[in-house]
C-alpha cells in the first residue's frame, strides 16, 4: 500500500475545500481494495452561503452510492452541519427518519442523498474525514483471532466490534470518543466493517489511512501465504466445449427463473478463479457469508455451488433458493418482505466463478466484488482460518429498513429485454445495425455479426460489440454463436438480417449471383440456426425474428435471385415456427420495403431510381399508401415489440413494414 499523493497534482485542486476533498476522495477510489463501485465515504467540513447570502457551516459528505475513482463536486451533498451533529444525541433515532433528517438539511434538495455515514462524518471533529472497506483489515477481522490481531497492530486506533451501518454505528462512535481527545488515535478499526482515518490536513487524513492499510498489508505477507495455487487449466468454453456450454445455458435458465426475469451470466475463469473453484473445500469457503455484511446487497449471504456439467436440470439452484426461504423464515420478523431469492454469484467446480445480473454492469460489479471476496477467502485461511459473521448480522443488513424502502417505491418502467442476450446478423449498417441498437436500448446485451470489418467501429460499448463473422463460413459461425453463450450464458434473440441484394439480371440472364444470393440470403441463415437452436431452447422467451422482404409477397422482375431467397427464408421460417413451439421459440418474419436510409442507398442512387417514376427523391421515399418514408428505426422498433413480451402469443406471424403497398395488400 503505497501513497498516490502528489504535491503537483493536489496544488491544481487546492482552489477550495471541496476540490481537495475531491482530489484525495479519487485517491483512495483509485485502490479497489481500499473501495470498490461506490463503496467507502468521505467528507469535509467547510461553509457555503445559503439562499440569503449567509454564511453556514456544512458538511460536503458524499453522496450515496456514489464512486470515489470518479467523483466531482456535485457528487458530495452539502448539509448543515450543527443540526447533523445534533441529531447523534438523540437517544433513538430510525435509520428512516435518520434518511429524511439529512434530506431536509440539505442546502440543495438537487443534490444526492447523503450517506447513511453522515452523521458520523460530522461528529467527527477533524476537517477532512475519510472511510474505507479495505479487504486487507476486513480479512484479519475475519480471523478467529481477529480481535488479538487487530489489537496488536493497531494500539494507536479507536477499535470498536461490529454494528450496523448508519444511526446505530453513528451513535457507537458519539458514545465512544465523547469527553476524548480523538487526536490521539491515528483512526477507528470498525471490525469487518473497515477504516476511518481524519485530520484537519486532507493530506495526513489520506496518507493516515495508507498507512493503517499497510500494517495490515505487512501482516499478511509476513504471517500467511496470500499466493493463489496454480490450478489445473479450466475448460476454455469458446473452443469446442459444448457439452459446458450447454450446462451454462441451463444454470444461466434456472438463475433468471429463480429471480423472475432474465439474467446475464458472467463466466470468471481466470486461473485464480479457476483455482478457487478446484479446491476441494471450495463448497464450504464459499458457504459461509461475505468478507463484509456491506457487500450482501449486491451477493447475497453466499454463492451457489455447481457442479461440473450433466444432461439434466440444475439442482443446485433450486436447492439455493430452498435454502433461502429458510433463511428468511428463520430470520423474520415478520414485517419483512421477502426478496427474490436467486443467487447473485456461483462457485462452478473446477471451471471459475460466475456472476449473474441483470445488465453486463450488475456483472461487473459482482465479479469484481466475488475476485475480492475469493482472496480473502484464501488469504484468510492461510492465515489459520476465515469466518463471517453470524447469518442473523448478514440478514440485518440485507433486510435494513432503507433496503426495505426501495422496495415500497413506485416500480421504475422496465427495458423489455433486460437481461436478455441478442445476435444480430448483417449488423454493420443499416436495418441490422439499428436493430442492434433498439434492443440494446431496450436492455439486452446485443453482438452483432458482419463480414464487414467496420462493425468493430459502428458497436463498440458496452454490452453492444461487433464481431467480423462470414456468415458462409459454417465454422465461423460456430465459433461466433458459442463466444456469445460463453460472455453472457446463454441467447434469447436471434435476427436473421444479413443479405445481399442485386437486380437488374432476368432469369435467363442470372450467373454466379443466384448461389451466391441464395447462400448467404438463405442458406447461411439456415446453418446459423442449426447452431443457435440448442441455445435458443434454453433461452428465456426466445425469439427469432427473420427480415424477410416486400419482394416476398409482390416480387420484382430482374430480381429473380433476391426474390427467390427471401421467399425461401420465409418458408424457412414458417418452418422453424412449427418445429420449436414446443420449446416456446418463437418465429417471426418482418417484411421491410424501401428503406432508404442504409449505406446502400446514396444520393446519387436515390436521384436516378426517383427519376425513372419521374418522381422527385421525396416523392420515391413515399411512394406507399401512408404517403411517409419508412426508415431503419422504424423497422428495429417493430422488430424489438415483436422479440418482446407483447408478442408472446405469437409466433409463425409475417408483419410488413412497408407504409402500406396496394401490391401486397
Amino acid at each position: 500500500m503505497k501513497s498516490l499523493w502528489n504535491d503537483r497534482d493536489a496544488a491544481a485542486f487546492a482552489s477550495d475545500d471541496l476540490a481537495t476533498r475531491v482530489y484525495t476522495s479519487r485517491l483512495l477510489g483509485a485502490d479497489e481494495s481500499l473501495v470498490m463501485h461506490g463503496g467507502g465515504n468521505t467528507s469535509v467540513k467547510s461553509t457555503t452561503q445559503d439562499f440569503f447570502g449567509r454564511n453556514v457551516e456544512v458538511l460536503f459528505v458524499k453522496g450515496s452510492g456514489r464512486d470515489l475513482c470518479t467523483i466531482e463536486k456535485e457528487g458530495f451533498a452539502a448539509i448543515r452541519l450543527a443540526e447533523t451533529k445534533m441529531l447523534a444525541e438523540r437517544d433513538t433515532l430510525t435509520d428512516t427518519d435518520m434518511a429524511k433528517q439529512l434530506r431536509g438539511l440539505l442546502m440543495d434538495q438537487a443534490s444526492p442523498s447523503p450517506s447513511v455515514e453522515a452523521i458520523l462524518h460530522a461528529i467527527m471533529p477533524a476537517k477532512f474525514v475519510d472511510h474505507t472497506h479495505t479487504d486487507s483489515v476486513v480479512t484479519l477481522s475475519n480471523n478467529p483471532n481477529g480481535k488479538d490481531i487487530i489489537g496488536k497492530l493497531y494500539p494507536d486506533c479507536l477499535l470498536l466490534p461490529y454494528t450496523m451501518p448508519g444511526f446505530i454505528l453513528s451513535k457507537q462512535v458519539f458514545n465512544a470518543i465523547r469527553g476524548q481527545d480523538v487526536s490521539a488515535y491515528k483512526g477507528i478499526i470498525l471490525h469487518h466493517h473497515g477504516v476511518f482515518t481524519f485530520s484537519d490536513d486532507a493530506k495526513e487524513a489520506y496518507e493516515n489511512m495508507i498507512e493503517l492499510v499497510g500494517r495490515a498489508d505487512k501482516y499478511i505477507a509476513a504471517n500467511g501465504d496470500a499466493s493463489i495455487q496454480a490450478a489445473g487449466k479450466a475448460p476454455d468454453l469458446t473452443k469446442g466445449a459444448k457439452a459446458d456450454l450447454l450446462h451454462l445455458a441451463k444454470i444461466r435458465r434456472a438463475v433468471s427463473k429463480a429471480r423472475g426475469k432474465a439474467q446475464i451470466a458472467s463466466l470468471n475463469s481466470t486461473p485464480a478463479a479457476a483455482a478457487f473453484a478446484s479446491l476441494s473445500n471450495v463448497g464450504n469457503l464459499a458457504t459461509r457469508g461475505p468478507i463484509t455484511p456491506d457487500h450482501v446487497i449486491r451477493t447475497k449471504r453466499t454463492a451457489v455451488i455447481l457442479g461440473e456439467s450433466s444432461s439434466g436440470d440444475v439442482p443446485e439452484v433450486k436447492a439455493f433458493v430452498d435454502d433461502y426461504n429458510d433463511y428468511f423464515k428463520q430470520n423474520n420478523d415478520g414485517t419483512l418482505a421477502m426478496l427474490d431469492p436467486a443467487p447473485r454469484w456461483a462457485v462452478w467446480k473446477n471451471v471459475g466463478t460466475l456472476a449473474f445480473g441483470s445488465t453486463q454492469k450488475e456483472c461487473d460489479i459482482i465479479t469484481d466484488i466475488t475476485r475480492h471476496t475469493v482472496w480473502a477467502i484464501q488469504t484468510g485461511e492461510a492465515l489459520g482460518g476465515w469466518q463471517a459473521l453470524p447469518a442473523k448480522e448478514i440478514f440485518d443488513l440485507e433486510y435494513w429498513v432503507l433496503e426495505q424502502a426501495k422496495l415500497k417505491r413506485p416500480a421504475a418502467t422496465v427495458k423489455p429485454h433486460l437481461g436478455k442476450v441478442a445476435i444480430v446478423t448483417g449488423a454493420a449498417g443499416g436495418i441490422g445495425r439499428a436493430i442492434a441498437q433498439q434492443l440494446h436500448a431496450d436492455g439486452a446485451v446485443v453482438v452483432g455479426l458482419d463480414i464487414n470489418p467496420v462493425i468493430k467501429e459502428h458497436l463498440n460499448q458496452r454490452g453492444l460489440t461487433g464481431h467480423v463473422c462470414d456468415l458462409t463460413d459454417e465454422e465461423a459461425v460456430r465459433v461466433s454463436i458459442e463466444s456469445v453463450v460463453a460472455m453472457y450464458g446463454g441467447i434469447d434473440i436471434v435476427v436473421l438480417n444479413a443479405g445481399i441484394f442485386k437486380s437488374g439480371q432476368t432469369i435467363d440472364q442470372l450467373d454466379e449471383t443466384w448461389d451466391k444470393t441464395i447462400e448467404v440470403n438463405l442458406t447461411a441463415s439456415q446453418r446459423f440456426l442449426k447452431h443457435a437452436i440448442p441455445y435458443l431452447k434454453l433461452g428465456v422467451d426466445a425469439s427469432v425474428i427473420v427480415i424477410g422482404s416486400r419482394n416476398y409477397p409482390a416480387p420484382g422482375a430482374g430480381a429473380g435471385a433476391y426474390s427467390v431467397s427471401k421467399a425461401g427464408i420465409t418458408q424457412l421460417a414458417r418452418v422453424a415456427a412449427l418445429e420449436l413451439a414446443k420449446d416456446n421459440v418463437r418465429v417471426n418474419v418482418l417484411h421491410p420495403d424501401a428503406v432508404f436510409d442504409t449505406d446502400l442507398w446514396t444520393d446519387e442512387a436515390l436521384q436516378r431510381s426517383a427519376e425513372r417514376y419521374e418522381m422527385t427523391v421525396e416523392e420515391y421515399k413515399t411512394k406507399n399508401l401512408l404517403s411517409r418514408e419508412v426508415k431503419s428505426t422504424d423497422v428495429a422498433r417493430l422488430a424489438s415489440t415483436v422479440a418482446s413480451d407483447v408478442f408472446c402469443a405469437t409466433t409463425g406471424a409475417q408483419l410488413p413494414i412497408d407504409g402500406g403497398s396496394d401490391r401486397v395488400i
